[in-house]
């Protein structure tokens, strides 16, 4: 895989058909979002009511996937602070080859693995626990890449962050969803570097790598 352009070298095959699957909000008064691209384009997902969680916004979403280049052909993906999904999902809508998506919540890891099911997708694996603990245990160099979307409010970040520059491939990408901007400063001592930076409203979208 080359930082710069998608995904790693993969035979191509036909077009996947698109699958346009709706899966219905279960409660009143819990939202949705939707898949943006690949096979999954336009599948809703749903927004349980819990507190604190925060679906990476559609226009965030589109541009990191603009960044990796959109096809994800045979990559091996982990979403450690999964949510809803939307982030590991898209992963596995445009290709990729394995996306384990990591979440502490009993009712948020059921309803990913309610999806994963609808879904019919042996890509995707559902692990409830602890996602800096999942980062943790990843076989050094072995991603290519790391989705980190945790708590606003918690201290997660530099502890995820120093697991995923581990495990992360040395072609491979972290996606950092914070609400601050980080600066090479903290980042160098970790051994990773800046790759792409938007801020939209409150959240600030890092694409890294390897330095």
């Amino acid at each position: 895989m080359n930082r710069r352009a998608a995904a790693p070298a993969a035979p191509r095959t036909a077009p996947r058909t698109a699958v346009r699957t709706a899966v219905r909000a279960p409660a009143k008064g819990a939202g949705e979002v939707r898949i943006i691209g690949g096979q999954w384009k336009r599948t809703r997902l749903p927004v349980l009511d819990k507190p604190g969680l925060r679906p990476t916004p559609d226009r965030v979403r589109e541009t990191l996937f603009n960044w990796l280049g959109q096809d994800l052909t045979g990559w091996r993906c982990l979403d450690a602070f999964a949510g809803t999904g939307a982030l590991g999902f898209e992963a596995a809508s445009r290709g990729a080859a394995s996306v384990l998506l990591v979440e502490g919540d009993a009712a948020l890891a059921a309803q990913l693995e309610t999806l994963r099911q609808r879904l019919q997708t042996s890509a995707v694996r559902v692990q409830r626990g602890d996602g800096v603990a999942a980062l943790r245990q990843c076989a050094p160099a072995s991603m290519h890449l790391l989705l980190i979307d945790p708590p606003f409010g918690g201290e997660l970040f530099a502890p995820a962050l120093q697991a995923a520059a581990q495990a992360v491939a040395p072609d491979g990408f972290i996606y950092l969803e914070a609400p601050a901007a980080w600066t090479q400063e903290q980042l160098g001592p970790l051994g990773l570097a800046l790759h792409r930076h938007l801020k939209a409203g409150a959240v600030h979208a890092h694409l890294l790598h390897k330095a």
